[in-house]
């Protein structure tokens, strides 16, 4: 069964799609609001989400970022009352797969709904890459080992922790990435001893990755960490 995750703030509308997605066929969860719509994220194995944009907490934009920073490749509905073209533009670059405005019809969701998961339908056989480019580097998620091109470097192999990490920012390639969201999707939680823990292995992975001088792994002040090349 197609699985939804539903995030709306408001009780009557978040009530009435998720009763009429169930009715429809589809197995939907629902959140009130971004943090407990990115703990059940994280919690369970979707097909489709649908966010709304104004929550409390935290937005849809940002919920949607964190979505993509996961690597899940999930297609993404906001649900909004704004109708600003510059919203929309937002919107998509945040990830979005669509866009409705409130208010709209349940049929016209629902048509939505079907194309989208028709469309990833056809592309799902298309792998989760597990090889990433880094400058002069080759990180190879699954063997966990790190490759160095034409510099006589010896590969690095990871252990399972550097590798979560490095796959991480890798995929975040020259963005930044929150500390309290790498804790929660490497370790689990943002402890302070997972913390500490954290710091010794991003000390590590700068290690590993010195053999190409034009690869950097930065502190983003007030924020988090980003890969550069």
């Amino acid at each position: 069964m197609t699985t939804i995750l539903l995030v709306e703030d408001d009780p009557n509308l978040g009530q009435l799609v998720q009763e009429f997605l169930t009715m429809k066929g589809y197995a939907t969860d629902r959140a009130t609001d971004g943090n407990q719509g990115m703990q059940q994220f994280m919690a369970g194995q979707y097909d489709l989400c649908i966010f709304d944009v104004m929550m409390p907490k935290k937005d849809g934009f940002t919920l949607a970022k964190e979505v993509r920073m996961a690597g899940r490749d999930v297609p993404i509905i906001f649900l909004t009352a704004k109708s600003m073209q510059e919203d929309a533009i937002q919107g998509f670059r945040a990830g979005a797969d669509d866009y409705i405005t409130k208010p709209f019809s349940m049929e016209e969701l629902l048509l939505r709904i079907q194309a989208i998961l028709r469309r990833y339908q056809r592309s799902s056989e298309i792998a989760e890459p597990t090889t990433y480019r880094i400058g002069s580097l080759t990180f190879d998620y699954q063997h966990q080992m790190l490759n160095y091109d034409g510099n006589g470097a010896q590969p690095q192999k990871l252990t399972s922790k550097e590798s979560e990490l490095l796959k991480l920012l890798s995929q975040n390639l020259n963005q930044p990435v929150s500390r309290t969201f790498a804790l929660k999707m490497v370790w689990g939680d943002d402890s302070y001893f997972n913390a500490r823990s954290m710091d010794v292995y991003v000390t590590k992975l700068r290690k590993y990755l010195k053999p190409d001088p034009a690869v950097q792994l930065v502190n983003v002040h007030g924020e988090g960490f980003k890969l550069v090349v």
